[in-house]
């Protein structure tokens, strides 16, 4: 019954639970402690098998230990687009010091400087490689880097890319791995001599004895110990520690040279501080070239600094990488640009300080393929480059890029717009813009302003579209600039040869915009391969690009660049020359230039010319009419070099571009932005007379595809249903230009810039 009542079960229960508790027995911390420690225990057990099974197997893709990979200078090889060498960066006869040759005390600083336990440790220093793990995790260095030994930092020179992104863990495996193979194979004293023959010493040296004779003009066992220190201390940072541009750093690197040795007990505190004060440029030699240029370096000497600049800029450090590098340069156009400019005599130039800048590019890839920086410019190694230049002015050859690209691309512009050639005035100024003969033209269209590069027709133009949309158009074509432009730059913007190279390439391949390139493939000591290209961007629509392609043919054929004609050539281009400011210009005769430029193309090339002097402004330093002439018969010569085996053909209009004749002249419009109506029998003829007249004398006034078009009007320019005035203005810019000190504006009362 007591086993039925309710109140009974529930008191016997509480009490079993109660018994049952106290029974259970706790969990000592002891027992929490002993768990614990057994997990991280098997956790590190865990981590150092798998590292170490990681390790083998990185190691055992490690590339095989030789002597002479060990022995190579570690230059790096510059090729050209047909793969054959150009140079190496560096001198092409080092100067090997044995190990009988390198004095102790190098050896001394070297270790005390790079590895104090070197001849304790095995090829991986565990104390290193601690104290490097412990500098990351505060902060005191980055990634991997600061473990390494001497051995450690052979092999990273001798084996493996020195870019930092390369250094990677496995790449670190097998740089350990192999460093304890280099250490088992040769002893400390061979270690030391491959290190001392294979480190680079900055102004083009590989090894310590080679740089001991160019800095010193001795070997390395007749340096003072400051001398000796200084050696010792430039493999670091050989461009910071430069003796010759940066004595101050290069002074403190030596002084923590013999500061190293001193607490090392390879000398003492008062040597220590007898050899800190020497001068730094004690016994130094006058700085002069690394070694003799050869001819293929010389003739590529601007385009090889590009390269180097190029590879810098990629991640890779060229005098320290070992690597091979290999380039769109083609030799034989670099010769000939090289030859034109330096050995033609059918050219007469006004002095030997006459300049000539010049760069080709394939417009279907960006590729440079030729490059020149100048004429006359001596032994001088990786000198002033004038094709990369950005402080002169490109003329009239902006007029395309700035003016009438953006008006048919953004206003839908027919080639026969009207445009008028009428005084005008810069807006919210009194500076009056003029043209080369000072005189107005009054109505003409847009075709026949570019052919005879009329400037108040072209900054109407800019006007109509506009300073933001211009600068638009132009920054898809390469062209940066850190303030706004002004409507002078309409007809002249700072630039370079290389940039409008690649510009009118975009032109030339029907509206894509590809990045200048140099290089197309790395390979590093290691082997591994990065390859390059530029990916292309559409910079306008491919009607644009054709319509200005369809213009500037006539420039070279009836305008201002007749001089640039190659019979049996499709072609188009530009010319361009600035004249001088108002204020120095009584300095000078009435028709002097200070710059002239041409730039032009075909379909397999694009090439910008730039001529004229490194200082305009001294007395004599002009162009003449005939020296201004030079720009566009100098592309005139080089390209029908490039073209001689390459067919030459037309370019495809486009779908919604249609032809139609305005006063017997074949003009070109957009779909929708003038009338469709057929090609009478009159027309026909004009068309058929005008495309075998000029085929016959040159091929690039015709066009291969008009039968194609379905239009024709021949009504007058005033009753053009296209044809509109462009004095009307935008608000984006019809206020008076921002000033910009950046970029030069036109002088007041001064209309030559960029005339022709």
């Amino acid at each position: 019954m007591a086993d039925n009542d309710p109140k009974y079960s529930r008191v016997a229960r509480r009490h079993e639970e109660e018994k049952g508790r106290r029974g259970a027995k706790k969990p000592t911390n002891k027992s929490l402690a002993k768990k614990i420690i057994l997990g991280v225990l098997a956790f590190i057990l865990l981590m150092v098998v798998g590292g170490a099974t990681l390790f083998f197997v990185y190691a055992s893709q490690a590339p095989r230990l030789t002597a002479t990979r060990l022995e190579s200078s570690g230059s790096t090889i510059i090729y050209d687009a047909s793969n054959h060498k150009i140079t190496s960066l560096g001198t092409e006869n080092r100067d090997y010091a044995h190990s009988n040759e390198i004095p102790q005390q190098l050896k001394n600083a070297v270790v005390s400087i790079e590895d104090k336990r070197f001849y304790k440790s095995h090829g991986v220093d565990p104390f290193r490689i601690a104290g490097a793990a412990w500098a990351n995790l505060t902060g005191g260095s980055n990634g991997l880097q600061g473990g390494s030994t001497l051995e450690q930092q052979l092999i990273k020179l001798s084996y493996f890319s020195t870019k930092r992104s390369d250094q990677t863990l496995k790449r670190k495996a097998q740089e350990a791995w192999l460093a304890l193979q280099l250490d088992r194979m040769y002893d400390k004293d061979q270690i030391l001599t491959f290190y001392v023959n294979k480190v680079f010493m900055g102004n083009g040296c590989y090894g310590m004895q080679t740089a001991s004779r160019y800095y010193y003009g001795k070997s390395l066992k007749n340096l003072d110990l400051a001398q000796t220190a200084l050696i010792a201390g430039i493999p670091n940072a050989p461009t910071d520690y430069n003796p010759y541009s940066n004595k101050q750093l290069a002074t403190q690197r030596r002084n923590e040279v013999l500061d190293a040795m001193a607490n090392n007990g390879k000398i003492t505190a008062a040597q220590a501080a007898q050899a800190k004060q020497e001068s730094i440029t004690y016994g130094l030699k006058k700085q002069r070239p690394a070694s003799q240029v050869s001819k293929k370096a010389k003739i590529a000497d601007p385009y090889l600094k590009q390269v180097i600049a190029d590879a810098k800029a990629k991640g890779y450090d060229p005098y320290s990488g070992s690597l091979r590098i290999y380039t769109n340069l083609n030799m034989d156009y670099q010769k000939k640009l090289y030859n034109l400019a330096n050995d033609d005599t059918s050219f007469i130039f006004p002095d030997n300080k006459f300049q000539i800048a010049a760069t080709v590019v394939n417009p279907r890839n960006g590729a440079v393929i030729a490059m020149l920086g100048g004429r006359k410019t001596g032994n001088v190694t990786y000198g002033l480059n004038r094709a990369v230049q950005t402080d002169r002015t490109n003329g009239s050859t902006a007029k395309p890029l700035m003016d009438y690209g953006p008006a048919i691309e953004y206003l839908d512009w027919a080639t026969y717009h009207v445009l008028d050639d009428s005084k005008y005035v810069y807006p919210g100024t009194n500076i009056q813009l003029n043209d080369f003969d000072h005189s107005y033209k009054g109505k003409m269209t847009m075709r026949q302003a570019l052919i005879e590069s009329r400037n108040i027709p072209a900054i109407r133009a800019l006007q109509s579209v506009g300073i933001t949309r211009s600068q638009d158009f132009i920054q898809k074509l390469g062209f940066s600039y850190k303030k706004d432009l002004e409507f002078q730059n309409g007809i002249g913007m700072p630039s370079s040869t290389l940039q409008n190279a690649a510009a009118y390439a975009a032109f030339a391949n029907g509206g894509t915009y590809y990045k200048p390139s140099y290089i197309r493939t790395i390979v590093t000591a290691d082997g591994d391969v990065k390859n390059y290209s530029s990916s292309g961007t559409r910079a306008m629509k491919s009607s644009t690009a054709y319509m200005i392609t369809d213009m500037l043919k006539q420039v070279i054929t009836k305008g201002t660049g007749t001089g640039a004609r190659i019979a049996g050539i499709y072609q188009a281009g530009k010319t361009g020359t600035n004249a001088y400011p108002d204020d120095v210009a009584s300095q000078f005769p009435a028709s002097a230039d200070m710059d002239s430029w041409f730039n032009g193309y075909t379909k397999q090339y694009s090439m910008s010319i730039w001529t004229g002097y490194d200082h305009p402004y001294e007395p004599g330093n002009y162009l003449s009419p005939s020296a201004s002439r030079l720009a566009s018969q100098f592309y005139q010569q080089m390209m029908a070099y490039m073209m001689q085996d390459k067919e030459s053909t037309d370019w495809t209009k486009p779908s919604d571009v249609y032809v139609k004749y305005v006063r017997g002249n074949r003009e070109l419009y957009l779909a929708g932005s003038g009338p469709v109506l057929s090609i009478d029998n009159d027309d026909k003829k004009k068309e058929s007379s005008s495309s075998s007249s000029s085929s016959s004398s040159d091929k690039s006034s015709s066009s291969s595809d008009d039968s194609s078009s379905s239009s024709s009007d021949s009504s007058s320019l005033s009753s053009s249903s296209a044809a509109t005035t462009a004095s009307s203005t935008q608000s984006s810019s019809s206020s008076a230009p921002a000033s910009n000190s950046t970029l030069p504006t036109t002088p007041s009362n001064n209309g030559n810039n960029g005339h022709s």
